[in-house]
């Protein structure tokens, strides 16, 4: 079953109190739904375009914990923290599976 990733384009992160308490805090949001961080406060290298902020991504075992995760009451509590503090987009999107090829979609766009 493929994984699925909670992913969050951050910029003009307001560093402060706020986005303090949210970052001590969001590790006890993911446990419970066994999420993990894959990419969070990394040094990037832009290769085309143009890319302000930071991006995080969080991976989860499945849709249903992600989901979970995003909805629960302790992720809910702390999420104004940062949505104050920043201007971001984040959705939540499956991963392929393990032995997905580039030419895989040519099939899904003309099935």
């Amino acid at each position: 079953m493929p994984k699925t990733y909670a992913i969050a384009h951050l910029q003009d992160v307001r560093m402060g109190p706020e986005i303090a308490e949210y970052l001590g805090r969001i590790d006890e949001t993911l446990e419970p739904f066994d999420g993990r961080f894959l990419v969070h406060g990394m040094r990037h290298e832009v290769l085309e375009g143009e890319w302000p902020g930071d991006l995080v991504i969080i991976e989860f075992p499945d849709r249903a914990r992600a989901e979970a995760w995003y909805s629960s009451e302790r992720y809910q509590q702390i999420l104004p923290l940062r949505v104050r503090n920043s201007d971001s987009n984040a959705i939540i999107i499956d991963g392929n599976a393990d032995d997905h090829r580039g030419a895989d979609l040519l099939a899904e766009l003309s099935g």
